[in-house]
C-alpha cells in the first residue's frame, strides 16, 4: 500500500468520521472501485490524460447518480480526478479500511489453524486476541494443513506462533543446544 493511497484514504477517512458515515462511505468506495476494476472501457477513460477533467468529473457525476453516492464520496471522485489520481482507485479501499480501524480501535488479525475451527473456538480466540491487544478484534479465520496442530495469528506485523511446527522446533533447539 502507497503512501499516496494512505494519505487519500485517511482524508477520505477525516469526511467519512465527521459524517458519521464510515460504513456507508467505504461500501460506495468498494462498489465504485469495483466499477473501476470491470470496466476497461471506464479505466481507460479515466486514466487517459487526452480526456479532460471537466469530461471525467462529468462521468463520474452520471456514475453517481447511478450508484445513488453520497456527496462525500462523490467529492472524493472529483478530488481523484482533478489531483490526477483516479488510477489509485483500487488500492484505497485496504488503505481506507486500515485507517479506519487505527482510528476505532479495531485490531485486524489474519488466524489460520490446522483444522477448521467452530464458531464457539472462534469467539473464544476473538475475545482472547482482544484482551491481548486490548482492542476490538476483527479476525479473518483460513485453514492451512501444513501447520500440523495449533494456530498462528497475525495481527499487523506481529505473529503469534502457537503451531505444532513451531513447538516441535524450538523443541529440537532446545535439544541441540544441550
Amino acid at each position: 500500500m502507497s503512501a499516496l493511497s494512505q494519505r487519500y484514504a485517511a482524508a477520505l477517512a477525516d469526511v467519512a468520521l465527521a459524517h458519521n458515515a464510515a460504513a456507508g462511505i467505504r461500501g460506495e468506495l468498494a462498489d465504485v472501485a469495483g466499477a473501476y476494476q470491470e470496466s476497461s472501457d471506464l479505466r481507460n477513460l479515466l486514466s487517459n490524460p487526452a480526456v479532460s477533467g471537466e469530461v471525467k468529473k462529468s462521468l463520474l457525476g452520471k456514475l453517481a447518480d447511478r450508484m445513488q453516492l453520497s456527496q462525500a464520496t462523490r467529492n472524493f471522485l472529483f478530488v481523484l480526478v482533478d489531483h490526477h489520481r483516479v488510477e489509485l482507485l483500487p488500492h484505497l479501499l485496504p488503505a481506507y479500511d486500515t485507517e479506519i480501524h487505527a482510528r476505532m480501535g479495531i485490531a485486524e488479525a489474519q488466524v489460520t489453524s490446522a483444522h477448521e475451527l467452530s464458531e464457539p473456538e472462534k469467539r473464544e480466540l476473538t475475545a482472547a486476541l482482544e484482551r491481548l491487544t486490548q482492542k476490538k478484534v476483527e479476525a479473518q479465520f483460513s485453514v492451512a494443513a501444513s501447520l500440523l496442530g495449533g494456530a498462528v495469528v497475525q495481527i499487523g506485523s506481529t505473529i503469534y506462533d502457537g503451531s505444532v511446527r513451531q513447538q516441535l522446533e524450538s523443541l529440537r533447539t532446545t535439544l541441540e543446544s544441550e
